[in-house]
């Protein structure tokens, strides 16, 4: 049973409207998981915004044609491919991570992001990167320990001026004497 052209042209459409709001796109090769493990995949990626699409490699090829920032990914197009499409959210990597701990059965063969190819390496570092909301925690963290500085330092600004005013008036009153 061969796939119509228009059936073609909206796998393609569809992949292409997906990279269009990607940020970050992971190839992995799935071969040898079962229908209800990529069903799983996909609900582990789903609380990050990120899709799962399993697609032909020539499929994609066409669709990231389009797209000059996508277009590294060609060299990763071989074998049986899963495409991991991520918006913002890089959670999903920790969540693939996590995934292939468990199944064991994938293989991460690097990813695309902003126009550069990533190794396996790479997007290991990208994944251990802090979340937005982590790092805003960081960053409010920093300001309010500051902030604590800060108000401590204004706080004790009166004592020691008193303190140096009171030296100053001994040294002169003994200086009077």
């Amino acid at each position: 049973m061969g796939r119509t052209l228009e059936n073609k042209q909206e796998i393609v459409a569809d992949l292409k409207g997906t990279l269009s709001e990607s940020t970050l796109a992971l190839v992995i090769d799935y071969q040898g998981l079962t229908v209800a493990e990529i069903t799983d995949l996909r609900k582990r990626l789903r609380p990050s915004g990120a899709v799962c699409k399993v697609t032909k490699n020539t499929f994609m090829n066409i669709a990231i044609q389009e797209y000059e920032q996508w277009q590294p990914m060609s060299e990763l197009l071989k074998g049986s491919s899963a495409f991991l499409l991520v918006k913002e959210d890089l959670s999903a990597i920790k969540a693939y991570q996590e995934f292939q701990k468990a199944t064991k059965k994938t293989e991460l063969r690097g990813g695309v992001m902003e126009g550069r190819l990533l190794k396996e390496a790479d997007v290991k570092a990208l994944g251990d990167l802090p979340s937005k909301e982590q790092l805003m925690a960081q960053i409010a963290g920093a300001i309010n320990a500051l902030a604590t500085k800060v108000a401590v330092g204004i706080n004790e600004v009166p004592s020691s001026l008193a303190r140096a005013v009171q030296a100053v008036s001994e040294k002169d009153g003994a200086a009077a004497e």
